[in-house]
């Protein structure tokens, strides 16, 4: 029997001895590659953390202990040994495990995570709370370099420092986030673990403080700033994290599961905050995502054997990506129009900014994952005269809402956000679903807010927005194929706020809608037969009053269908101007509800929330 067959839990895994553990390792990496290869996940970010997932759970009393995963990407691993290696093939899928750590799902699972950056925050509250209620309980945060780019990263560890506690930060420093790491943090986190003086007399000094016990001793605040100092005249320069009074140990081997064990072994009932640095590889074992963890991050299928991807076979011309679309119409217009520079918190790739960051590497900025940053960044380009295309996936917008308002909108600069994956993204569940872009920005005065039903719809906008005179400027787009093969268009602008009758109607029912979800309801139209009339609303800030007068005037019955949240959108934008404006039609709102959407395939999830093309027909 193999030995991942007998772990059924982390209690069975401490029951082997530690000799035992690479074996452990290498069949949990074999079991997440070939369960992958079949059903679709984030892959390379798994391989590269199994060595210390299994001694994390080897070491730690989990789940009395916490483990604190940042981002989640990582975390497949420990779901197969925390109870769900049975259920994992239906990981992502409607109805079977969650795409990302959840509580709701496991008392493993500490807290949701699927955005970056915030694990030393919740791992911190945790340490705290545990110390405030005199519990014996050790707290641990997984974060990568990728994520410590991320300003809430550094907002934690200057609180940690500076609060009691007694948390361990595991750093896994891979240089990547989904693409390559970028910025001064990398370059720094390089220097730490290429440096052999220092990382020599750091061994030696931690080794014999530990043997003398001097790292357990009430004094260890003195001690440790002494040993820092000693250290930093030594190697001229000073570790930021132990400036911060933050222990720090490594960096040490990632992939050796025994040495990671002892080190974690030595170091767990050390008191006060400290930082274990551990180099990995994303993809470790399987060479192709070795070579290139971009692409395999989140491969789809694929062989586990020869590496080879697997496409669905067609023998008609897909449409492009939304994402692509984007991509090639930046460089498009920025060969033209020297202001335009293309600005991504991390995702060159993911967003397609990578098309115009080869030909004009010194016009496109990856600032990290720093979403704030990315938008206050654009706005002080936007004040100089540049015109930022800041891309930004809309449920990680969120995390950018004071500085849209603060240092965008009040200034009405000229910065144009593109906030791709709007609306259900799929099998990544709720913490990407971009249900809330359109309810949170329209009440924001000065912004524009549109959204394409196709592809040409979006090289129009893009091109209205960069000739647009000044303001803000927000086009929202979802994930995925747009619905046009010839989408190549001359760029020529749109009238602000104005939208398009797609088909009139003499009937007494009108349709609205604002970005691609109008596709189902035409083909919801035209199936029906019915005399419906479709206006594609293109923006919802300003919103088309010609359009809302005429369909006021003329019809007793509106439908408005949008891929975002029910409440604050479209529905209640026209709910709001018919009401003050003195129309009394029947209005349908169709929408996301007011709750949060598992996880499933688009189609599935558009059937679950009444806004499939059968959904809308049954209204008509």
């Amino acid at each position: 029997m193999k030995l991942l067959e007998t772990i059924q839990y982390p209690a069975d895994l401490r029951r082997l001895a530690v000799e035992q553990l690479p074996q452990v390792c290498q069949e949990l990496r074999d079991y997440i590659i070939h369960e992958l290869a079949n059903h679709p996940g984030h892959l390379a970010s798994s391989l590269g953390v199994v060595e210390l997932t299994v001694a994390l759970h080897y070491v730690f009393d989990t789940p009395q202990d916490r483990i604190v995963w940042d981002v989640g990407h990582q975390a497949y691993g420990h779901k197969i040994l925390t109870g769900r290696r049975e259920r994992f093939h239906t990981n992502r899928q409607l109805g079977g495990l969650k795409p990302f750590p959840s509580p709701e799902e496991s008392e493993y699972d500490t807290c949701t995570c699927g955005h970056a950056s915030n694990s030393i925050s919740i791992a911190l509250g945790m340490a705290v709370a545990t110390r405030q209620r005199g519990e014996n309980r050790h707290v641990v945060a997984v974060i990568g370099d990728g994520s410590m780019t991320g300003g809430l990263a550094f907002e934690g560890l200057n609180n940690a420092a500076s609060t009691p506690n007694d948390m361990l930060i595991i750093l896994n420093d891979n240089d990547m986030s989904i693409d390559h790491s970028v910025g001064g943090m990398g370059e720094y986190l390089h220097k730490l673990h290429t440096s052999s003086t220092y990382n020599h007399l750091r061994d030696k000094a931690a080794q014999t403080l530990y043997h003398w016990h001097v790292l357990n001793d009430d004094r260890k605040g003195r001690v440790l700033r002494f040993n820092n100092a000693v250290k930093s005249l030594l190697t001229h320069q000073r570790n930021m994290f132990e400036g911060l009074n933050i222990r720090y140990f490594g960096p040490e081997d990632g992939h050796d599961v025994v040495e990671l064990v002892k080190t974690l072994q030595r170091i767990k009932n050390m008191k006060g905050p400290k930082m274990l640095h551990i180099h990995t590889i994303k993809g470790k074992g399987f060479k192709p995502a070795e070579m290139d963890a971009t692409i395999w991050h989140a491969p789809g299928k694929f062989d586990p054997n020869t590496g080879e991807r697997i496409k669905p076979a067609t023998d008609q011309p897909l449409p492009p990506r939304f994402q692509d679309v984007f991509g090639e119409t930046i460089l498009e217009m920025a060969k033209e129009d020297k202001r335009i520079v293309g600005v991504t918190p991390a995702m060159p790739t993911g967003c397609s900014l990578c098309i115009m960051q080869r030909e004009m590497p010194d016009r496109t900025f990856d600032v990290g994952i720093a979403e704030g940053h990315a938008v206050t960044f654009s706005a002080g380009m936007a004040k100089e005269g540049m015109v930022p295309f800041c891309n930004i996936y809309s449920s990680f917008s969120q995390r950018a809402y004071d500085n849209i308002i603060h240092d965008v909108a009040i200034s009405h600069l000229h910065v144009v956000l593109c906030l791709d994956r709007a609306g259900l993204v799929g099998e990544d569940g709720p913490t990407h679903h971009g249900a809330f872009d359109l309810a949170f920005l329209r009440p924001i005065p000065g912004l524009t807010i549109a959204s394409p039903m196709d592809e040409k719809e979006l090289r129009r906008l893009m091109y209205t927005a960069a000739q647009a005179q000044q303001g803000p400027f927000v086009i929202r787009y979802p994930r995925g194929r747009g619905v046009l093969t010839d989408w190549r268009c001359p760029l020529e602008t749109v009238p602000i706020g104005h939208g398009r009758k797609l088909k009139d109607g003499d009937g007494n029912t009108a349709i609205l809608t604002i970005g691609p979800v109008g596709n189902m309801a035409a083909e919801a139209i035209q199936e029906s037969g019915l005399d419906v009339a479709h206006y594609d609303m293109r923006f919802l800030k300003p919103l088309d009053e010609e359009i809302l007068n005429e369909v006021g005037r003329k019809f007793s019955r509106i439908i408005t269908i949008e891929d975002g949240s029910i409440e604050g959108g479209l529905g209640s934008a026209v709910l709001e101007w018919m009401a003050d404006h003195g129309y009394k039609p029947e209005v349908i709102r169709l929408g996301l509800p007011d709750k949060f959407v598992e996880h499933g395939t688009p189609q599935e999830l558009y059937k679950i929330v009444g806004m499939d093309k059968d959904s809308i027909m049954s209204l008509l």
